[in-house]
């Protein structure tokens, strides 16, 4: 339908590559997930919020973390809402907010260590 991805995207995938030698090119989105199920990818990034948060959704709502990546800082979150709508009825699930606390805190120590081996 459109370019980006070749002409854009790709060729900044590719200069990345050099220190991430696992990277791949862009992916189609409609078989990416399935295919990270399957065990070929550790991780899919997404440019845009529900082009990569509705199939993770789909796979594992009750447990999954979203991660901002570029930010000077480490962003974690539930990949789910506020769920307004179960406050105080004892229904919502703690399990993907703690895992992105979880989550945010292996980033730091990872972080942490990083900066401690230069």
């Amino acid at each position: 339908m459109g370019t980006e991805e070749r002409d854009l995207i790709d060729p900044i995938l590719e200069r990345h590559r050099v220190t991430h030698p696992g990277l791949s090119a862009c992916q189609p989105a409609d078989t990416l997930f399935v295919r990270a199920l399957r065990g070929e990818y550790d991780v899919i990034i997404a440019l845009y919020h529900d082009q990569g948060l509705a199939p993770l959704k789909l796979i594992d709502f009750d447990d999954a973390v979203n991660v901002t990546l570029g930010l000077p800082h480490v962003r974690t979150s539930p990949d789910h809402g506020t769920a307004f709508s179960l406050a105080g009825k004892g229904l919502a699930s703690p399990r993907s907010f703690a895992n992105a606390v979880s989550t945010a805190l292996r980033l730091i120590q990872g972080r942490a260590a990083a900066a401690a081996s230069l």
